[in-house]
């Protein structure tokens, strides 16, 4: 089986599956159970300082969005870091690294933003033998109200401010957890660099409220017939996730800063994209709390087999895509494909016509006995089709070879290098001028 160990900025796992800080690792009981379970690190729930109590909701925490078949899409919830005394957290913390050497243990960190405060947390967890501190720069609801959490993410200058006070005052790696509310996600990653963060970790939550109960007229999760915004996180923010990962790890003012990726991974296949966009490792949440902590042994064996399959090593998945992530105006618009419908595997349910025909192109017909076919004169490869499809593989797009006629334009297909080159590219108009 391929060797899935991980070594993210000195901190050393089994493997690269680690759970973020979160209601899963909240305490010593759930982390050794994590453990157990096989996964390779932890993030311990958020912690903060001896300031003003953190006093979380005694009603329900969570609104949930559901897919038709009743799985979990998306999870808001309005809890706060821990409300546990940081004295019990700490000890806690070093029984579990104590008995779990091997297994990586980061701490994450909430304070007040101010340099004494933060100093003395990290003076306080040193002993601990965590690996290293992540700092919560992102959460959107309930500390973000007493000016931290995205209250601080969102300002770049506050990011650099802390994670130096960090790097001064302690020895251990910092990650940066950045918050996805904000227009350009790479600024608060550069300010992030700029402070000496050894690492960024994203997508935090994002800010939302899931849905309205229509009769109390209130947000849910209600709280005695209120309701307030919360943070959004599962299956349904991993596009968000992926493309912040993206932008992060090809920019220019970036590049080469480790990341954690977060945001939805619920399988092997998702941990591999975040990988093959630049993550370094992954942090897991939603998929934990929906299905228990053993789901990690499919990450496992998933991830694995695919190595193997594919001949590679772990450090050879890292970024892997990043290379063919590119602007809009860099794609070759003279790729041209077409539709095509296996007949042998179509089900006749019609749900391809109906999309082509009220919200597309007109480009699939419907003979008599229900049986579907491409019109290629009209099909401009948008491939709707494909995605609502329910038979897979039944709808594919062929590629239209060199010199081969686009019935829908009546020209040629030509080889250009890329979108770039091609004469009806404005920007290659302006750039030759």
């Amino acid at each position: 089986m391929a060797d899935l160990r991980s070594n993210f900025i000195g901190i050393k796992s089994p493997n690269p599956f680690w759970l973020a800080s979160a209601p899963p690792t909240d305490k010593e009981y759930n982390v050794r159970r994590a453990y157990e379970a096989g996964w390779g690190g932890v993030v311990w729930k958020t912690l903060g300082s001896e300031g003003p109590p953190v006093v979380n909701v005694n009603g329900p925490r969570y609104g949930v969005i559901h897919g038709a078949d009743r799985r979990v899409l998306g999870i808001n919830n309005i809890e706060l870091i821990t409300d546990r005394p940081l004295e019990v957290n700490l000890r806690e913390i070093k029984s579990v690294k104590r008995d779990y050497p091997d297994r990586a243990l980061i701490i994450s960190l909430m304070v007040p933003c101010d340099e004494e405060s933060w100093k003395a947390i990290l003076h306080r967890i040193e002993d601990t033998g965590a690996d290293g501190v992540e700092l919560n720069f992102g959460c959107p609801h309930g500390m973000a109200e007493r000016g931290m959490g995205s209250a601080v993410g969102q300002v770049p200058e506050y990011i650099e401010m802390v994670t130096r006070w960090v790097k001064k005052h302690s020895r251990m790696p910092c990650i940066v957890k950045l918050t996805p509310n904000i227009t350009d996600v790479r600024k608060p990653a550069e300010a992030a660099k700029r402070g000496g963060a050894d690492a960024v970790s994203l997508i935090n939550t994002i800010n939302s409220i899931t849905s309205v109960d229509l009769d109390l007229f209130a947000p849910q999760p209600t709280i005695d017939g209120k309701g307030s915004h919360g943070g959004y996180c599962g299956p349904a923010v991993k596009p968000i996730a992926l493309n912040m990962v993206a932008e992060i790890a090809r920019s220019a003012e970036t590049r080469g800063i480790p990341i954690s990726g977060i945001g939805g991974v619920t399988t092997w296949r998702d941990a591999a994209e975040f990988m093959a966009l630049g993550a370094g490792n992954v942090q897991v949440c939603t998929a934990a709390m929906t299905y228990g902590f053993k789901i990690v042994q499919e990450m496992i064996s998933g991830l694995a087999d695919y190595l193997d399959s594919h001949q590679m090593q772990l450090d050879d998945l890292i970024g892997r895509a990043v290379p063919n992530v590119t602007d809009w105006q860099h794609l070759n618009l003279n790729y041209i494909t077409k539709a095509v419908i296996d007949q042998d595997l179509c089900i006749s349910c019609g749900r391809c016509y109906a999309a082509c025909e009220d919200t597309s192109h007109q480009a699939i017909a419907m003979n008599p006995g229900r049986v579907f076919e491409v019109i290629e004169e009209e099909c401009v490869a948008c491939n709707l089709c494909l995605d609502v499809c329910p038979v897979e593989n039944c709808i594919t797009m062929r590629e239209l070879e060199i010199g081969e006629i686009d019935k829908r334009t009546g020209e040629p297909r030509r080889e250009y290098a890329n979108w770039t080159s091609h004469p009806n590219n404005p920007m290659a108009a302006q750039a030759a001028e």
